[in-house]
Parts: structure tokens; C-alpha cells; sequence
């Protein structure tokens, strides 16, 4: 990775955040009317269509590795795409999204956690440490203690299903690094391809046991200025810069990264002309304090590495 690389990764990371942030905000209100099964569905109906029209176009012998991959691909889109997105939407159905904001924020952990238990690799003292101060900066964005009295079993049961949803969305991260050959592309456009048909077979079953509600023609039709957007920025273009991001900086920095979605929630409410409050300043603090501590590693911390990584490839 060179230098010049590393913001354009960074920048690629903030943009997805930011556009996923407005997907909290706007689809919030889609999965009032609409099922978090059905609204999974439809956003990838729309997703994938453009995302396999961009591989045909733009990939590298995209349908052999499809091919080759189909099982991977379609776990991986099943856990990233559909375990997530009907999760996490479930849970802000029953839950508040403050307490969603801080869940998604404990990502970096689960990776950290899977990377050190599967792969053997001890997160340095570093990135624990700036995993850390990001989580307490979101947890105060989102003034978690101020909304204890309003927990309840519904509440907890949305939280429980926000964190497994969470889960998929790491393995789907932890799994890009198994397929070097792929682009970012690729990897966004053919796990989708193979986890759609999947997506499908699901809310077909949860709709004829009753678990799901199938929306009617007019419902859909009414939604679909913002099933549009979402298929389109948060889900093709976020999805598109954060695999880029991932493949830059690694699984473990890119998800630290998604403590940056609830301080984008508060940007764009501040656009929207409502005043962030002192408590949100200073969590949007301690998150970016977190994310320097991780990213911008001192030269002397660098050296060694490029030097070891040098020698490696002169001995192979």
C-alpha cells in the first residue's frame, strides 16, 4: 500500500459511513410501512441489477469467478446482505437508534476479537486503544445513559437482533481478504448476484408462514423515490467505497470506521437545520481521536514493517 493510497482509502471509508448514516435516517421510516424482509429484498432486486451491470462492463472474467466461488459467494452475500440488513432493521423496529448507533460500533471489536482468535494475529496496543475511545465517543453521541430509563424486553430484544445482524456484516468484511483476485467490484457485485436468489427463497418462506408481510404494488410504488436512493447510494456506491477502503487498509481498520455512521447521522441533521447538541460535539471528538490513533501510525512504527515485508519478497 502506498502513501498516496492511504487517503483516497480514508476518504473512500468517511464516504460510505456518511451514506450509511443516511440510510438510518431515511430508512427508518421505509421499514415502518415496509418489512424489514421485503425491504432487504427490494433494495437488492435494485442493487444488483446495477451492481452486475458495472462487473459485466468494468470486471475481470467476473461470471468464471462466480463460478468458481458460487458457495463462498453466496454465504458471504447471505451473512453481509441479508443477515445484516433484516437484522439491524428488525431492531431499530423495536428499539431506539441510539441504541443501534452503539451496537454497529462494536464491529471493530468483533473483528479484533476474530482476528486474533481464528487468525492468531494480537491487535496491537494501538488499535485497542483507538477501538476504545471510538466506542466511548459514540456511546456519548448517542447519550445512552440519558435513554436508560426507556429499556424494556422489546427494547432488548431489537438490541439483541441489531447484534447478530451486525455479525454478518463482519464475516462478509473478514471474507474479502480469502479472494485477492477480486476487485472491490467484484467482490461487492458477485457476492450479491449469489446471495440474491437466496433473499428471495427467505421472504417467500417468512411471507407464507407469517413471519413477513409481502407489500402490495401501491405501497412499493409509493416508496420508490427512497428504495431508489438506497439501492443506489447507500447500498451500490458505500458498499462499492467501502470494499475499496477494506482492500486498502485491511478488515480491522474499515470497521472502525463504522463508529463514524452515528456522527454522520448528526452532519446531516445539522444540514438539515437541527443544531447538534454539546454531547454530540464531543462524541464526534473522541470518535475522530480514536480514528487518528489507529490510522496515522508514526513513520518509526512504519519502517520496521516495510523492511520485514521487503525482505520476505526477496527471499521468496
Amino acid at each position: 500500500m502506498t502513501t498516496a493510497s492511504t487517503p483516497r482509502a480514508i476518504a473512500a471509508l468517511l464516504f460510505a459511513t456518511t451514506a450509511w448514516g443516511s440510510l438510518f435516517l431515511i430508512g427508518k421510516p421505509v421499514v415502518a410501512r415496509l418489512d424489514p424482509v421485503w425491504f432487504t429484498l427490494l433494495r437488492y432486486v435494485l442493487a444488483t441489477a446495477v451492481l452486475a451491470l458495472l462487473v459485466q462492463f468494468a470486471g475481470e472474467h467476473p461470471w468464471a469467478k462466480l463460478r468458481r466461488h458460487a458457495l463462498r459467494h453466496s454465504l458471504v452475500g447471505v451473512a453481509g446482505y441479508g443477515l445484516f440488513s433484516i437484522m439491524v432493521f428488525h431492531g431499530l423496529r423495536l428499539s431506539l437508534p441510539s441504541h443501534g448507533s452503539v451496537i454497529m460500533a462494536t464491529m471493530p471489536f468483533t473483528t479484533l476479537a476474530l482476528r486474533w482468535a481464528l487468525d492468531g494475529q494480537r491487535p496491537p496496543l494501538r488499535a485497542i486503544a483507538g477501538a476504545t475511545l471510538a466506542l466511548a465517543g459514540v456511546a456519548t453521541v448517542a447519550n445512552l445513559l440519558g435513554h436508560a430509563g426507556e429499556v424494556n424486553a422489546r427494547t432488548l430484544l431489537g438490541d439483541a437482533n441489531t447484534l447478530a445482524g451486525t455479525l454478518g456484516w463482519v464475516l462478509y468484511t473478514r471474507s474479502m481478504a480469502k479472494l485477492p483476485d477480486h476487485s472491490p467490484l467484484e467482490y461487492a457485485a458477485l457476492t450479491a448476484i449469489a446471495a440474491l436468489p437466496w433473499l428471495a427463497v427467505v421472504a417467500g418462506l417468512a411471507t407464507l408462514v407469517g413471519w413477513a408481510q409481502a407489500p402490495s404494488f401501491e405501497l412499493v410504488q409509493a416508496l420508490s423515490p427512497k428504495l431508489a436512493y438506497i439501492a443506489l447510494v447507500p447500498t451500490v456506491a458505500a458498499v462499492l467505497a467501502f470494499n475499496a477502503g477494506v482492500k486498502k487498509l485491511g478488515a480491522p481498520m474499515g470497521t472502525l470506521f463504522l463508529n463514524m455512521v452515528p456522527v454522520s447521522v448528526i452532519a446531516v441533521r445539522a444540514v438539515m437545520g437541527e443544531a447538534p447538541h454539546a454531547t454530540e460535539i464531543l462524541g464526534a471528538a473522541l470518535v475522530g481521536m480514536g480514528l487518528a490513533l489507529t490510522v496515522w501510525t508514526p513513520a518509526a512504527a512504519r519502517k520496521p514493517v516495510l523492511a520485514t515485508t521487503a525482505g520476505s519478497r526477496c527471499t521468496a
